[in-house]
């Protein structure tokens, strides 16, 4: 099958490639490993991930995107570029056209440098759909018509809130407040209490295995090994969920914060609809435990998880890339 036309949610955590008629293809770290010697790069994804903190002085894990932008141009390229050809595969007798989905409150120059750097990795055009909607389009919301529908889509790097109506955002909002920064509150916190220093990846699955944003009743435990500050050696110590909903307070009102300014200032006719249907939840963060019910207790506007909330940005770049006349209002720039 000869593919035209590539859909990428480049992702401060993880990208995911959606291609038409076959869904999700990639869903790799986005995450490039450099020789610190000559600037080579030496494995991108999966492979790089596993490189995270366990490498020479002489390699280095990039990750080339900070809070949804571009903070490594060149690793950034060299990064598309290895997922456009993993995604084609084979011999490539054509250049593809690329959609990508970026923060809905990057400034234009960062826009421009995404544009920039998937046309050096080989799109024949680039188009931007900011992630909300993408969001919302992969999650099923009817965008077109004229009503109101509210996204918040959690990724690794920023939480986007946006009220759509008639394919348009109306209201929106962009907190650069996502996994990431809940796997850092996570092992400050781990520092803070228990004078143990741990890796991104262990705050990592700590958040995935007993993570809440809300304590819970029956509270949940795992065992954690790290380093005691204190005395240099290995220890381990047992962490439970009402630590790490502790910890993730500051984060959690970011978001809350962000979500009741969107609400704010979006016109009376669209509040009563969202308060009719409620918002929907996307993206990786979105599956931390209790999430929409904290949203829904703190706005009093029922919140729901979407099915398969981890792709819908990526599957909403593929529906808009196979549409693109209908979702015209929806997409940024073309070159």
């Amino acid at each position: 099958m000869i593919i035209k036309r590539i859909g990428i949610d480049l992702g401060t955590t993880y990208t995911l490639v959606h291609l038409p008629k076959r869904g999700i293809v990639i869903n790799e770290p986005s995450v490039v490993a450099v020789s610190m010697e000559d600037k080579k790069i030496l494995a991108v994804g999966n492979e790089a991930k596993d490189m995270l903190g366990r490498t020479t002085d002489t390699i280095i894990a990039i990750k080339p995107l900070k809070d949804g932008v571009i903070a490594d141009y060149r690793t950034t390229e060299a990064m598309l570029r290895y997922f456009i050809n993993k995604a084609i595969g084979g011999i490539r007798l054509f250049r593809p056209e690329v959609m990508v989905a970026v923060p809905a409150g990057i400034s234009s120059t960062e826009r421009r440098a995404v544009i920039d750097a998937t046309i050096a990795a080989g799109a024949k055009a680039a188009y931007i759909i900011k992630e909300p909607v993408a969001a919302a389009i992969g999650a099923d919301i009817p965008i077109g018509s004229a009503s109101g529908h509210m996204i918040v889509d959690i990724g690794g790097g920023t939480a986007e809130m946006a009220v759509i109506s008639l394919g348009g955002i109306v209201s929106s909002n962009s907190v650069r407040v996502g996994g990431n920064k809940f796997d850092t509150a996570i092992l400050e916190y781990a520092r803070r209490k228990y004078n143990l220093a741990i890796g991104e990846r262990t705050a990592e699955e700590i958040k995935i295995e007993i993570g809440s944003a809300l304590y819970l009743e029956d509270k949940l435990s795992m065992e954690v090994r790290g380093r005691d500050i204190l005395t240099g050696l290995p220890r381990s110590i047992t962490i439970t969920s009402n630590d790490v909903t502790e910890a993730l307070q500051n984060e959690l009102e970011a978001i809350i914060s962000s979500v009741k300014k969107v609400l704010h200032e979006t016109p009376p006719e669209l509040s009563a609809d969202i308060m009719d249907k409620g918002m929907v939840l996307s993206g990786g963060s979105s599956l931390l435990r209790n999430i929409d019910q904290l949203l829904s207790r703190t706005t009093s506007v029922p919140a729901y998880v979407a099915d398969e909330s981890l792709l819908c940005v990526a599957k909403g770049t593929g529906i808009a890339l196979d549409n693109l006349d209908s979702y015209k209002r929806s997409i940024l720039a073309t070159k």
